[in-house]
Order: C-alpha cells, then sequence, then structure tokens
C-alpha cells in the first residue's frame, strides 16, 4: 500500500528537479570552479524502468553542465531543461507538449525556486530534507532525502499502484 495519500491511477508523468532532489543538496566544487554531483544508483534505475514502461518524464532544474544532460539522457530522458531560472514556464510548456493535465502529474521539488511547479501539479512531492516552504506546499514528503532515493520513492509507489513495478522481465536489467 502506498503512503502518498493521492489517485496514483491518474499518474502518467514525473518532473524532477536536479539539486536537493536527484541529487543531494550539498555538492562539492571542483578545483576549475564546476560543481560535481553525485546521483543515486536506486534513482536511475527507477527512471529507466518508467521510461520503458511508458512515463513521460522531465528534467527541470536551474543547474547546468553537461554532467546534468548525459546523465538523464544515458536513463532514456529525452526531456531535460537546464539553467532554468523560471521552472513554472517550462513546465507548462511540457505538459501541453506531452498533452497532459496537472493532475496526472507529480513534480518533486525541494525548494523556493519550485514552489510554483508544485502549487501547479495534481501531485506535489518533496524530499525529506527539502526547505519548510516547500514540505508546507507538498502533499506528499519522502522519507528519503534528496539525492538518496527520493525519486525513486515516488515512481516505485506509483508503479507499484498501477500494477507495473516487477511486472515483467523489463524490470530485471537496465
Amino acid at each position: 500500500m502506498s503512503g502518498i495519500n493521492y489517485d496514483l491511477s491518474k499518474i502518467k508523468g514525473f518532473v524532477f528537479d536536479v539539486d536537493g532532489v536527484l541529487s543531494p543538496s550539498t555538492i562539492p566544487l571542483g578545483e576549475d570552479g564546476y560543481p560535481r554531483r553525485m546521483v543515486n544508483i536506486k534513482d536511475g534505475y527507477a527512471l529507466q524502468l518508467a521510461v520503458k514502461k511508458g512515463y513521460r518524464i522531465a528534467i527541470i532544474t536551474g543547474g547546468k553542465g553537461i554532467a546534468i544532460q548525459t546523465r538523464f539522457e544515458s536513463l532514456g530522458i529525452k526531456d531535460i531543461y537546464t539553467g532554468a531560472s523560471k521552472k513554472l514556464p517550462i513546465l507548462k510548456e511540457w505538459l501541453s507538449k506531452e498533452n497532459l493535465s496537472p493532475e496526472e502529474v507529480a513534480f518533486m521539488g525541494d525548494d523556493i525556486p519550485d514552489l510554483q511547479c508544485l502549487r501547479h501539479v495534481g501531485l506535489p512531492c518533496a524530499p525529506y530534507d527539502a526547505c519548510w516552504e516547500a514540505k508546507e506546499t507538498a502533499a506528499y514528503i519522502s522519507k528519503f532525502s534528496g539525492g538518496y532515493g527520493c525519486g525513486r520513492d515516488i515512481i516505485e509507489q506509483t508503479m507499484k499502484a498501477q500494477g507495473k513495478w516487477m511486472s515483467d522481465a523489463e524490470a530485471f536489467g537496465w
């Protein structure tokens, strides 16, 4: 049974921020001044499985860099928006492009720049260590912190509710 108080059968798409959600909120800087992000392998597994199962997935992040693009493209995600200073217009454009209603989408964000998107979707989610305002806005707060499995948490619960988690041989590979 899901711990998410939402009709998960409605969910057809997921949108994620990166820093503080799919990567921990503490990011080491390299000697060249560029951030080095960690990613969670379990989040990655769930993301690529969700893509294979036909869910629409978007990444909308203020972060920049080829590493973000490369990481999420390698998981099969096509809609990757980096350097997003204003996320809501991008979310609305993506919803229109994918022919999705806000009620069919879960968005996970952790900080002030994510609040408008959290307020716009049917299932607003936040990592355990999100800022107070994001937690207050979220319908679901993961028991996992950003970068430590919160992305997998909402994907797994949704797919289980829809009977798609470990439903066939496709689940046992990358």
